[in-house]
Order: structure tokens, then sequence, then C-alpha cells
């Protein structure tokens, strides 16, 4: 919005200093700032209002220890992440951007679906909330949403080098865009690059490093490229999606654990658009470059901002919990991220919190069934899942795993950082 309006102001009236709304290092850095100034400002005065509204947090009985001085606090805190992300990103982003609209939809498609959960859980006294089935359907229509819209609008692509007139392409079904881009390098050669569509992905320390999700349709015999493709590429996105918002609802158990673990991976998936988003640095790295990718710095810069100004609020003792109303979101913004970045496969690396959480309940689950089923006893691997609480029940207090898990989660970053040199 304020983009628009300082582009016109310039080029109107040659204001001075309004071409500074140009560079997106500014704009993202104002993001940054302004989600911080409004989750810290009016994020307290959200957390009164709460208590007014006797707005509380029930919590189970589990037998760990300071379960019971959390009961009553705050809940529904979310909406001071989702408002910190949304303002800044429709003041300071270019709105008409693909992958701006993709993620404003993400934010507030499973928020909503987050708050009515809240919403039954608090104010209809019914514990278990949403059901299940209503959350998982919400997720997959998001799913279908961000799947449908990369792989069929026009306004996303890659840029692939031609060579002999034709650039790279894997199959029929990638598709070759008018209006060849031509650079000259500095040793004076000239270079032609084409606008490609293509369903690609990047493969983690692997020397060639993409994966194409027409070469695993074209497993299923030569002609099922053209029809298979999209299918198979919305039915992954929907799998991530919904995997990495469930792991993020999961770990949030913890004061601060899923809030401080969101923000460090944001930070890992903004180095990532910015890089992909520019041709030099894309080319230098010898990733593939993704034109416009780069104004996704301003969202995940609002993203980031906000994570730390609730960070203030939520780390221990906890004056507020984000509820699902947060950690849906922040879950389904991570893993639309990770997809449109095309850095899905290293999911398992960037979001490993997550996934830890995550496979310690479908363990413990599972083996516990198993062995009632066997022994007509159900049996336990860890004394209690999520993994979190397993360490609480071996006595370590909560602030220490949180900051633990954070360490892990900056070591994990930089691993996933480092991949785009080992290749």
């Amino acid at each position: 919005m304020l983009y628009h309006l300082f582009t016109y102001l310039k080029e109107k009236f040659n204001m001075p200093g309004a071409g500074v709304f140009y560079f997106i290092s500014f704009r993202a850095a104002m993001a940054i700032i302004l989600s911080l100034i409004i989750s810290l400002v009016y994020g307290k005065s959200l957390i009164k209002y709460l208590h007014r509204k006797q707005i509380g947090e029930t919590v189970r009985n589990l037998g760990l220890e300071g379960e019971k001085q959390k009961s009553g606090t705050p809940t529904m805190g979310g909406i001071i992440i989702i408002a910190a992300i949304l303002i800044p990103t429709l003041l300071f982003a270019r709105v008409e951007n693909v992958y701006i609209l993709l993620m404003v939809i993400s934010t507030v498609w499973l928020g909503l679906i987050g708050f009515l959960d809240d919403y039954i859980k608090v104010f209809k006294k019914n514990k278990e909330g949403l059901a299940g089935r209503f959350k998982i359907l919400g997720q997959v229509g998001l799913g279908i949403i961000v799947g449908t819209t990369l792989y069929y609008n026009q306004n996303v692509y890659i840029i692939r080098e031609t060579t002999g007139g034709r650039p790279a392409i894997y199959s029929t079904a990638d598709k070759v865009l008018k209006d060849n881009i031509i650079r000259v390098d500095d040793k004076g050669r000239t270079r032609t690059y084409a606008r490609v569509k293509s369903a690609v992905t990047t493969i983690p320390f692997a020397k060639k490093h993409e994966l194409s999700y027409a070469k695993i349709a074209s497993w299923f015999g030569q002609g099922a490229a053209d029809t298979l493709t999209p299918i198979i590429y919305i039915l992954f996105v929907i799998f991530i999606i919904v995997a990495v918002s469930n792991g993020a609802n999961i770990t949030d158990g913890l004061d601060g654990l899923a809030t401080g673990t969101s923000a460090i991976i944001g930070i890992c998936l903004a180095l990532f658009a910015y890089v992909s988003g520019n041709f030099n640095f894309a080319q230098y790295l010898n990733i593939m470059p993704i034109p416009n990718l780069d104004e996704l710095s301003i969202f995940i810069g609002a993203f980031v901002g906000a994570c730390i100004g609730f960070l203030w609020y939520n780390s221990y003792p906890a004056q507020v919990f984000m509820g699902d109303t947060g950690s849906l979101a922040l879950g389904g913004i991570i893993a639309s991220l990770a997809i449109i970045i095309r850095k899905e496969l290293l999911i398992p690396i960037i979001c490993g919190v997550f996934l830890i959480e995550n496979l310690s309940v479908i363990i413990q689950v599972t083996f516990f069934k198993y062995t009632k089923r066997k022994y007509g006893e159900g049996r336990r691997i860890f004394l209690m899942s999520p993994l979190h609480h397993h360490y609480q029940k071996l006595g370590y207090h909560e602030s220490k795993i949180a900051i633990r898990f954070w360490i892990i989660g900056i070591v994990l970053a930089v691993l996933s950082i480092v991949t785009l040199k080992m290749q």
C-alpha cells in the first residue's frame, strides 16, 4: 500500500526520500519494526482485555510441575501474532505479488480455523475444541489453494539458461513462457535466459540438486507426466501443510517453545527467499532463480518480528498463550513459505524440532497400541509425549527445555543454510 503511494509521490512530485521505498531491505526493516511495535504495545492491551473477559486456558491435569499456575492464563493470543504479521505486510509489501497474496491467505485461513477451535474451547466450554477432521479438512483446503496457485498461475516461474535456443526442461509438463531475458556478463559474453513454468524443488546435499515432480509422475508411465504431475504436486503440498501446521500445534506446549522455534525458522527462510529472488546471488550459489520472490522478505520480516514481540509475553512464565489461533497459523505459514521457496525437501531439517515433536507422538501412540494388542497392556517409550513433556517428567525446568530446543533449532537452521554451498 505505502509502496504504491510513495512511488506515486516520487514520480509525480519528485518527493525527496520517497525512493527509499523501492528498496526491499528498507521495507523489510520497517515491517520488522512495526510488527515488534504492534506485538509489544498492543499485545499488552490485548492481554488485559482477555483477562477482563476471563478468556483463560483450562489446563488438563497431566501431573506436570507448574501446570496449576498456568490455569487461567489468557489464551487466543495468536490474534496478536496475526495482526502483527498482516498489518506491516499490507502496508509495506506489494500486495499484488502472488506470493504475498498466498501468504496473506495462508495466515488468515489457518488463523480462522485455530480461532474457531479456541472459541469452542473457551466459550463453549468444550475441551476437545473443533473436531480433528474439520481441522484436517481446513488444512487440506489451504493445501489445494496453495498447490493449485503455484502450479497454474502464470506469475509463478523460474529462470533457466538456454542452450541452443532452448532452456533445460524436464518434460512436456514444463512450459517455456514468452519473452526471454537477455543478460551480458562482465566478460562480454551474451547469455540468454528463459522463463519456465516447472514443478521442481531443491534436493539438499545433492550435486544434481533439483527434483522434478514430472519425473515422479513419469514413474507411472511415459505419458503420465502431463496428467499426474499437478495431482502429485498438489497432494505433496497438502501433506506438507498438514504435517507442519500440526507439528507447530503439538510443539506449542511450553512457554515460548513454539514462538522461539518459529522465529528461528523464519530467519532461515528469509535468507532463502532473498537469495533465490536475487538473480545474481542465485547464479553465484548455483540455485534456481525465482523472480519476485525477494518480496517475501517483507512478509517474513513481519513474521519474525511478530514472533519475537509475542515471545516478550509468552516466555516463561507466560502472560499469554497463543492457542491454536497462533500455532496453526505459524505452522501453515512456515509450510507455505518452504513450498513457495522450493525448499520443501529441507523441511525435515529446517523444521526438525516440529518433526521430532510430531514423531514422538506418533511413536508413542503406535507403540502403546501395538503392546496393548500383543501383551494386553499398553507400554510407553517416552514418559509422556510430545517429547518436551518427557523431559518435564525427567525433572527439567520448562525454560531450560525451551532454550535447549531453540539451540537445536539454531543448529538445524545453520545446517540448512550450509546446503546452499554443499551441492
